[in-house]
Order: C-alpha cells, then sequence, then structure tokens
C-alpha cells in the first residue's frame, strides 16, 4: 500500500505529466491544503484515488476525487484503509465517478454497469464471495412489489419485510413493470414506499457471483433499469424510505425527483469492500444529489450516514412528519 503526499507548495508549482505518470504504482495521493485555486486539472487523469485536504473555509478543488478538512487524519485513515482492503474497487470506483460525470444517465449506467461486471470476475470480488457463509433464499407466495392505483397516484410497495426487501432479480423485475405503467401514462404520479421497518438492505446476497454470463447480466441491468424510469418520471415520482438503506436502497431512491425520509433512516454504499462497487445505479443517482466527491467518500468507507446529514447533503429532499 503507497501513500504520497503533495503539499499545496509543490502543487502550485505545477505538477508535470511525467511526474502524473509516475503514479501508477501509488494507492492513494493526498493533497494538504489544496483549494479550488490550485491548478489540479490534472488529477482527473490520475491513475490512484487523489484526496484533497483542504481548508473548511476555502472552495475545495472541483477535479479531486475525495475532500477532507486539512488534517482530519481519522476521516484519511478511513479512506486508506478502504483502497489497502480493496484497490481495485477503489480505483474502478474513482474511474468511473470520474467518466461519468459528463454523461447522461443511460450513458452513465452502462458505464457502471460495465465496470460491475469486470469486477464481478476479479480475484477480490472471488475472495469475499468464498469467505461469506452460505445463504439460501427463501420462498415467497405474494409477488415482490405490490400496486395500488387511486385516482391519479400510483403506489408502488415493495413487499418482502422478512427478507429486508432485499433487492432480488425478481424483484427488479416486478418494480420495472411497474414503473412502466406510470411511464406510459403521464397523468400518473408514482409514490414508492415498503413494507416493515427498513425500505431496502440492498442486493439480494444469495443471488450476488450467481451470473453465469456477466456480458448478458450488463444488458439485463441497462435494458430493465429501475435508475432509467425513475429518471425519466421526473416531477412525478416520488420514494418514502425509512430504516436501513443499504446499496441498492440508497442507489435507486436517489433517482426519484423526491425522497421523504422517517426519523430513523440511515445509508450505507457497502460494496467496495465486497471488492465491487455500486451497481444499482449509484455512481449516476448519488453525484447528481450530493456531488461526485461527497458520492466517492460515502462509497469508499462504506460508512452510515444519517438521516440529518442526508437531509444537509440533499440525498434527502424532506423528513417524514
Amino acid at each position: 500500500m503507497t501513500v504520497v503526499r503533495w503539499s499545496r507548495a509543490e502543487v502550485g508549482e505545477g505538477i508535470p505529466a511525467a511526474a502524473v505518470d509516475d503514479l501508477d504504482d501509488v494507492d492513494v495521493l493526498v493533497l494538504d491544503g489544496v483549494t479550488a485555486a490550485d491548478p489540479l486539472a490534472w488529477c482527473v487523469d490520475a491513475p490512484c484515488v487523489v484526496v484533497a485536504g483542504s481548508p473548511p473555509d476555502a472552495p475545495p478543488p472541483a477535479t479531486v476525487d475525495v475532500v477532507i478538512d486539512a488534517g482530519d487524519s481519522g476521516r484519511l485513515d478511513q479512506i486508506v484503509r478502504a483502497v489497502e482492503a480493496s484497490p481495485t474497487g477503489a480505483r474502478l470506483l474513482v474511474d468511473v465517478l470520474r467518466t461519468s460525470r459528463t454523461l447522461d444517465v443511460r450513458r452513465a449506467l452502462s458505464v457502471e454497469s460495465l465496470a460491475y461486471s469486470t469486477l464481478l470476475a476479479s480475484p477480490p470480488f472471488r475472495s469475499w464471495l468464498e469467505a461469506r457463509a452460505e445463504r439460501v433464499s427463501p420462498s415467497f407466495d405474494e409477488p415482490p412489489v405490490r400496486m395500488v392505483r387511486a385516482a391519479d397516484v400510483l403506489r408502488v410497495t415493495l413487499a418482502r419485510p422478512e427478507n429486508r426487501n432485499a433487492f432480488s432479480a425478481v424483484m427488479r423485475d416486478a418494480l420495472v413493470e411497474a414503473l412502466l405503467v406510470a411511464d406510459a401514462d403521464i397523468s400518473v404520479h408514482v409514490v414508492v414506499d415498503a413494507e416493515g421497518p427498513v425500505f431496502s438492505s440492498g442486493g439480494d446476497l444469495t443471488e450476488f457471483g450467481t451470473a453465469s454470463d456477466v456480458a448478458r447480466a450488463h444488458q439485463i441491468r441497462t435494458h430493465r433499469s429501475v435508475g432509467v424510469l425513475l429518471d425519466r418520471l421526473g416531477p412525478r415520482a416520488t420514494i418514502h424510505v425509512k430504516g436501513d438503506c443499504v446499496g441498492a436502497g440508497v442507489e435507486l431512491p436517489a433517482f426519484a425527483h423526491r425522497v421523504v425520509a422517517a426519523p430513523d433512516t440511515t445509508f450505507r454504499l457497502p460494496e467496495v469492500a465486497m471488492g465491487l462497487i455500486p451497481g444499482a445505479g449509484g455512481t449516476v443517482s448519488l453525484p447528481r444529489r450530493i456531488g461526485r466527491q461527497a458520492t466517492a467518500e460515502l462509497a469508499l468507507t462504506g460508512r452510515t450516514m444519517d438521516v440529518d446529514e442526508a437531509l444537509d447533503l440533499g440525498l434527502v429532499d424532506e423528513l417524514e412528519t
């Protein structure tokens, strides 16, 4: 694990292309004391995770991957440990975030999905998969999603509370079908909520690593995309979240025009620690709400964000009363 620190004075002198090329064997580059006024355009081409330690009273640089308060050694240690544990996933995460920042939603989702499929075959993810306890998917008699229409409101409810509304392929397909109903009728406003104490615990872990054809899985993710439909619905989509929102449980709501959260709601992106990156659209939906750098920090550290911070950042629009 290699961490390199450059001071603001070094950056201010200008960084030649050769110096950037020399970062190939560096995992994390820390730029101490830098601000938006410094010449940092080259950061988007750096082959490592670039962290800026910026003064809290100065505008941070836009081209770095993560911004922390200068001197916040605790947060920096979290990021370094995350990169050390999953260097491939961490580097690919920041590459995807850099690339997709100028793309429309559908193209950005395709970039994320291609990267996700690549990581499904990577040694870090395979090691994570082999180390986890085997789980058996429970059987269900009822549909995973329930739809009720009243006048111009279509209420779509995730209905697998006994499985913490884990986002399985069956649930994805059912949710896509429900959203297509609203997409076809411009008079309809869609409201998505969930049964049970949590909105969604994220992807169904019993399905992780089971795809026999990762190229086909990429096609399915991009052509049957809940995120694309939520984005297309625009102001006609509201999602009510509560409890634990993990992985897809935060990535998908972030696409909605309006997110209303219960006071007990928390948010977490655990995928990098698994050797992956967010795969339900999180590298696309979250940056459009909270910015690329805050998304990278949340995904790299895997930390839990409470509802107050989410409201401050714009991940949540309103608290449930």
